[in-house]
């Protein structure tokens, strides 16, 4: 299996992962768990991208394929890796977990000019339409996104997920459940699994 790069969101770290790194044992190894300072939404989505791909470059071969979980905002990041900074080239598989890709109007009431990454979140941001005007790097890759209808974080909740593959509405009732509740890391797990 090729390796496996996993994307924290807003106000996380690699830590939040540690759940899931349990869950999956050694059966996903190499794995690569960059840390993305986001200075509380400050740092443009696309800034974090890049440096998703400094982190990617230095751990893998450049013709490495990768498989790709973005949690949060971190699946707005991944994505903009793979459609906007040519990471469609290598990533074969992506999943996206409560991730606002469509906006949140949990981002609404915060300035751009202040929070830029926040402001990135926004429904209808220039960074989302962006992402959606042109979907052909996306559609080679296998994507898969994963919500709950009752997340309060990325407002409304059943609209957390990819414009292609298939979405899997998760047994959880919160966003944080997605990505540590034990139901939520049996499905994960089986899906990151597949050959």
């Amino acid at each position: 299996m090729p390796p496996l790069v996993l994307v924290h969101g807003l106000w996380d770290t690699p830590r939040l992962f540690n759940r899931l790194k349990r869950e999956l044992g050694d059966r996903r190894e190499p794995l690569l768990i960059p840390h993305l300072p986001h200075r509380l939404g400050a740092v443009g989505l696309l800034e974090l991208a890049e440096l998703l791909g400094s982190h990617i470059e230095a751990a893998f071969a450049s013709e490495q394929p990768l498989d790709l979980l973005g949690f949060s905002m971190g699946g707005v990041i991944v994505r903009s890796w793979i459609q906007l900074l040519g990471g469609h080239r290598r990533a074969r598989r992506f999943h996206c977990v409560g991730s606002p890709q469509r906006g949140t109007w949990a981002a609404q009431p915060w300035p751009r000019c202040i929070l830029r990454g926040i402001g990135d979140m926004k429904r209808g941001s220039a960074l989302l339409r962006r992402l959606d005007a042109d979907l052909s790097t996306l559609e080679p890759v296998n994507c898969r996104s994963y919500y709950c209808h009752t997340d309060l974080t990325v407002v409304p909740g059943w609209q957390a997920h990819l414009p292609i593959g298939p979405a899997i509405a998760m047994p959880v009732l919160t966003h944080r459940q997605l990505i540590t509740d034990p139901r939520a890391l049996r499905i994960l797990s089986r899906d990151l699994l597949l050959p």
